[in-house]
């Protein structure tokens, strides 16, 4: 059985509150982005219950089998259930350090081609359960459809809100932005747009309204960053902005657009959103 898993974007991203647990409390819109992973399981009757093949291809994850994302989502399982031994062959396309949310959707994915291929019978609820055990954000990936995050982005608000009439370009530079310096400039404030009203709101209007908190710090330190999401700007997008603490950034065009020449030392994709 074969899956894709598919990459979200954050649209808005504001940190409200630093926590005693040393974490922070955000606010934002999680929307899913057809850019995809390849996952598939096969059932290997000559293993024992539980244990696995691993075969990865496409981007080099930098990681030991046993704390590869897919894998403690596979053993998460196995512990309450009965789960045959499996060959796991994945492709790994979505980038890296993006605020793509790529690793998030590669684990929900697994607990749902695990659930479905074996007849399991989880509920939404129960995977979407198991599935926060293993990352915030991992339990959008279960019903993945656009919702209102907050929390540390584990919370969920269902929101009336598409974008399926708009076009995305995304690009990813050749930069990592590490976590500790996104927040390093970061002051945690109240919100001054509402994002659950998002739906409410013309595109054109979100540029002044509908940030990203992460960008002033983040730009301050990788310039080149802004750079791309003002080029989206001169180049027609009617919004762009930079998702999660980096680096990647996108723009929501009114019409279809080719740019990877403009951006070909970088990831580049472009679609319709989803």
């Amino acid at each position: 059985m074969i899956t894709f898993p598919n990459a979200k974007i954050n649209i808005g991203l504001n940190v409200v509150n630093k926590r005693e647990d040393g974490f922070h409390d955000i606010e934002t819109v999680f929307y899913p982005l057809d850019v995809r992973d390849v996952l598939e399981i096969e059932e290997n009757a000559n293993l024992s219950r539980s244990e696995y093949t691993y075969t990865p291809t496409g981007l080099v994850i930098d990681c030991e089998v046993e704390d590869n994302i897919i894998i403690k989502a596979y053993k998460l399982l196995a512990k309450d259930y009965n789960i045959p031994a499996v060959d796991i062959y994945f492709h790994k396309n979505i980038p890296f350090g993006g605020g793509l949310g790529g690793g998030s959707a590669d684990a929900a994915y697994m607990l749902k081609i695990l659930n479905d291929r074996f007849s399991i019978g989880l509920s939404v609820e129960q995977m979407e359960n198991y599935a926060s055990q293993i990352g915030s954000d991992c339990a959008f990936f279960i019903k993945n459809e656009p919702v209102y995050a907050y929390g540390r982005g584990e919370l969920f608000e269902e929101i009336k809100f598409s974008l399926k009439d708009k076009f995305l370009v995304l690009i990813k530079p050749d930069i990592a932005v590490p976590t500790g310096k996104a927040y390093s400039g970061i002051t945690p404030k109240a919100s001054e747009f509402d994002l659950r009203k998002i739906g409410e709101l013309p595109i054109e209007e979100w540029k002044d309204k509908v940030k990203n908190d992460f960008e002033v710090s983040v730009f301050t330190q990788f310039p080149e960053i802004k750079m791309i999401k003002d080029k989206l700007y001169n180049c027609g997008a009617v919004y762009a902005a930079m998702t999660g603490s980096g680096a990647s950034v996108f723009g929501i065009f009114n019409e279809e657009i080719d740019l990877e020449e403009a951006f070909e030392e970088c990831f580049y994709w472009s679609g319709r959103l989803i």
